[in-house]
């Protein structure tokens, strides 16, 4: 019979934010963070920037055709660490991120 490999643990890290300078500030810090308590990360993985894309009139009444467009973008990255241990975990909820920045922490 073959051989079962070990099933490692992963806790994945989801970062948003709508600066790109921020984000990866922030995931560099997470890292640091996280090789400090002895951790394997995997990461930081760049996903598709999202683009949210609104038309405004420029005028309330007349001037249908004349509209300002404006742009949000949303950046993303995907940070995977291998076997946490409990202190890794506590670490991360110390983090003091900056505004702006969401993380969202899956476990599987």
């Amino acid at each position: 019979m073959p051989k079962k490999e070990e099933q490692k643990e992963r806790l994945r890290l989801r970062v948003k934010a709508y600066d790109a300078k921020l984000i990866d500030s922030s995931v560099k810090q997470i890292i640091e963070a996280i090789k400090y308590h002895g951790g394997e990360v995997v990461g930081p993985i760049p996903l598709p920037t999202e683009f949210k894309r609104y038309t405004v009139n420029r005028s309330t009444f007349v001037h249908k055709k004349s509209g300002e467009h404006f742009e949000l973008r949303v950046h993303k990255r995907l940070v995977d660490i291998m076997n946490p241990q409990q202190k890794i975990i506590e670490s991360l909820s110390d983090l003091n991120l900056p505004a702006g920045v969401d993380v969202e922490i899956k476990m599987g």
